[in-house]
């Protein structure tokens, strides 16, 4: 569609372009970051060209409508009843998510609970301008100089995995917490279309955790 018929076709209650960028429309559909804008059936502009997003990001709004990626920290979709109660949850596991944060050793900036989750265990986003896909995009072109996304790692305090890490932290298996960590940073990473440091390990995590 063209940025018009978009717009001419948006609810009245939306307040933002929502897009999300990719390899290809196949692998933007399955992204979870996705899963909260199409519950609330607004739909998503999929940009499946290197150049894409960074002409987004130029242009920032089209008929005073902002452009809003599906990964942004606020959605402006969450009613403030549910804002609160996911602030009250991170307060109650701060120490859960520092633990593994902790355990990730330098690999993202925070792991945080998520908004936007509603199926999927976890997923990762960024923070600052430097987008996951944009960094794919910029480290492909031929210079020395590599881009790094501050990458956040988010979890869905719905999901039985929370449960699963919360027992961890709370029985102090720290060993076992930390490799649960690891698996599902490699998780989202592999969601994301992004490789992973060390597949033997990730392998030999997964049959030891099953």
């Amino acid at each position: 569609v063209t940025l018009d018929e978009y717009v001419t076709g948006m609810r009245e209650d939306q307040k933002y372009i929502y897009y999300a960028a990719g390899e290809g429309a196949a692998r933007i559909e399955q992204l979870p970051q996705t899963e909260l804008v199409k519950e609330n059936g607004f739909e998503i502009l999929y940009l499946t060209d290197n150049i894409d997003e960074l002409a987004v990001k130029s242009l920032m709004k089209y008929k005073d409508k902002e452009f809003k990626s599906v990964s942004a920290d606020d959605l402006g979709l969450e009613t403030p009843e549910k804002i609160e109660d996911l602030k009250a949850k991170e307060e109650v596991s701060a120490s859960l998510l520092d633990e593994l944060k902790n355990a990730l050793d330098g690999k993202v900036t925070k792991v945080t609970l998520s908004q936007r989750l509603k199926s999927h265990p976890v997923c990762l986003t960024s923070e600052g301008e430097i987008s996951l896909e944009m960094e794919k995009v910029l480290n492909s072109m031929p210079t020395d100089q590599k881009i790094h996304a501050q990458r956040v790692l988010e979890i869905n305090p719905d999901h039985e995995i929370f449960g699963k890490l919360k027992s961890l932290s709370d029985s102090g298996d720290k060993d076992k917490l930390g490799k649960y960590a690891k698996l599902l940073y490699d998780q989202a990473l592999l969601i994301e279309g992004m490789s992973i440091e060390n597949p033997v390990e990730f392998s030999n995590l997964i049959c030891e955790l099953m």
